[in-house]
């Protein structure tokens, strides 16, 4: 981060549902889930109910209190005056300037109020695919944030994944981070992903997203990889990210060191409005293997994760490089990017490599209840060229046969 930011005090899919069934193929080829077997713990939440009603409290604990290690302006209220359920299927974490409670912050009277919910006790995740469907509010001083903290919390040290962060002086700009010992606070390493043509994230919902595995995190915006860390990020400081369970965090701030206070442009009530919170983890900490022909496994060659890369079968080895997870969004990911149709293809041939997720219909993918993966745009299956399977088989996408080469076990 640009500035000092210190405590705040106190989910990457297996190939699962999110994958079988995010995508509708020909009504030839129904689909089915993957066996529950291989899906450890997921957490979703919707925030369906009445409008007014409070958030699940089996899901989410509301926090109370101030916040002087950032400086922030607002209390953290309980109840449903600063977070409550919209009764269209949304959370909307209000930010009001007032106190109707005569409530204490480290500066005096407090000046605003809000919320913060965190699911610590609750959810923790341990890898996986963790994102957030969610429209931020606008203005100087406002500070949303998704993010996560590593348990049991011993800040920097137990570590903090900030999925999203934005600063309302920046409001087409927002912000993955991690925190660690050595790297925090104004020392955090991250990066920044600004929408084009100077759109700003309040005015539409957005999806936030971190794929999470051993060595490895990559974020994203709306299916669009932008930054991915690993411990050669570090300069030889200590990695904190793995084995280890982080719960998660949403909440509104109002000012602080980083996002600067409100002044006479802010607009108050400000509004964080969640659509959606969802995290789905594996019982392979780095995502799952495809096996296809002969046994053999879906694999990203040299582990390259260049753009373009080629994917091929190749003898399993557990390696990174053979773990896929799944987004909510269809597609299918290994090293951080997508299972790509080179080209935007769709004739027989046409081959897969490994790219940056767009969003683009060559990156969709459902499998079947006939354990075909297909691809919807072109309503053709994942196939290995030629029959092969030998090591370094290219795979391809082919007109649905029923053939051996086309069929794909998860996990």
């Amino acid at each position: 981060m640009a500035s000092p930011r210190l405590p705040r005090r106190c989910l990457l899919a297996a190939l699962s549902a999110a994958l079988v069934g995010a995508a509708v193929v020909g009504p030839a080829r129904a689909q089915t889930a993957v066996p529950a077997a291989a899906t450890v713990s997921t957490f979703s939440d919707s925030f369906d109910g009445p409008a007014g009603s409070a958030v699940d409290s089996s899901k989410w604990t509301t926090e109370t209190g101030d916040n002087v290690n950032n400086h922030e302006r607002e209390y953290y209220t309980s109840g449903t005056d600063n977070a409550a359920l919209d009764g269209q299927g949304h959370l909307v974490i209000t930010a009001r300037k007032e106190n109707p409670a005569d409530y204490r912050c480290w500066y005096g009277s407090c000046q605003y109020t809000s919320a913060r919910l965190n699911t610590a006790g609750k959810f923790n995740a341990r890898y996986g695919h963790v994102e957030a469907r969610m429209k931020i509010p606008r203005g100087q001083g406002m500070w949303p944030a998704f993010w996560m903290l590593g348990t049991p919390v011993n800040w920097p040290d137990s570590g903090e994944i900030d999925v999203m962060e934005n600063v309302g002086f920046e409001p087409s700009t927002v912000h993955g981070t991690i925190h660690g010992p050595g790297y925090s606070g104004s020392g955090g390493i991250g990066a920044a992903y600004s929408l084009p043509n100077g759109q700003a994230f309040a005015d539409a919902f957005h999806t936030f997203a971190v794929d999470w595995s051993p060595g490895s995190i990559t974020w994203s915006v709306d299916g669009n990889v932008y930054e991915r860390r690993t411990p050669a990020d570090l300069g030889g400081r200590t990695w904190v990210f793995d084995n280890k369970p982080f719960f998660l965090i949403l909440n509104l701030a109002v000012g602080g060191y980083w996002p600067g206070d409100p002044d006479g442009s802010t607009r108050f009530p400000q509004a964080l409005v969640v659509d959606s919170v969802s995290v789905t983890t594996s019982n392979s900490a780095a995502g799952m293997p495809i096996r296809g022909l002969a046994g053999m496994c879906v694999d990203v060659a040299g582990a390259n994760t260049a753009n373009g890369t080629p994917v091929q079968l190749y003898d399993c080895n557990g390696t990174s490089a053979q773990n896929w997870t799944a987004g909510s969004d269809g597609t299918i990911r290994a090293l951080g990017k997508c299972l790509d149709v080179t080209g935007n293809g769709t004739a027989d041939g046409s081959t897969v490599q490994l790219w940056d997720c767009t969003g683009g219909p060559n990156q969709k993918w459902t499998v079947t209840g006939a354990h075909d993966i297909v691809n919807p745009q072109a309503d053709k299956c994942l196939d290995a060229t030629g029959n092969t399977s030998a090591n370094g088989t290219r795979l391809q996408i082919w007109t649905c046969t029923g053939g051996a080469n086309q069929k794909w076990t998860v996990g």
